[in-house]
């Protein structure tokens, strides 16, 4: 299942919350993720700065990992969320070769073969 980095700041109104309630969000937020068929790995706080913590999850696709980021940023309750599709090392080693495939047989624009039928390249 693919993995995403979500870091975030929560809004002052967030912050005041949780200073009255101890109430972090994250039982929410795993109901959320567990709803979709996603689960939550590891949370991550950065309290002396911006953004507020880091968390990262798994979710079946990166549609469900944006339905994710829109229904928890329409409450509000964080701002500034970026979501990032993580990949490992053997993920990586596949780009590459795909990419190094890839090399040879794209030309940047105005050095290859026209795109446009019956044009002269």
């Amino acid at each position: 299942m693919p993995k995403y980095a979500c870091i975030f700041s929560y809004s002052t109104g967030s912050w005041a919350r949780m200073l009255k309630t101890s109430d972090d969000g994250l039982s929410s937020f795993r109901r959320l993720l567990d709803s979709v068929g996603g689960s939550l790995e590891t949370v991550y706080w950065m309290p002396l700065g911006i953004p507020s913590g880091m968390v990262i999850v798994d979710t079946p696709d990166s549609v469900t990992a944006a339905a994710v980021s829109v229904a928890v940023t329409s409450t509000g309750a964080v701002q500034n969320l970026q979501t990032y599709e993580l990949f490992t090392q053997e993920q990586v080693g596949e780009m590459l070769m795909m990419a190094r495939d890839g090399t040879q047989v794209y030309r940047p624009p105005g050095h290859g073969e026209s795109i446009f039928p019956g044009s002269a390249s």
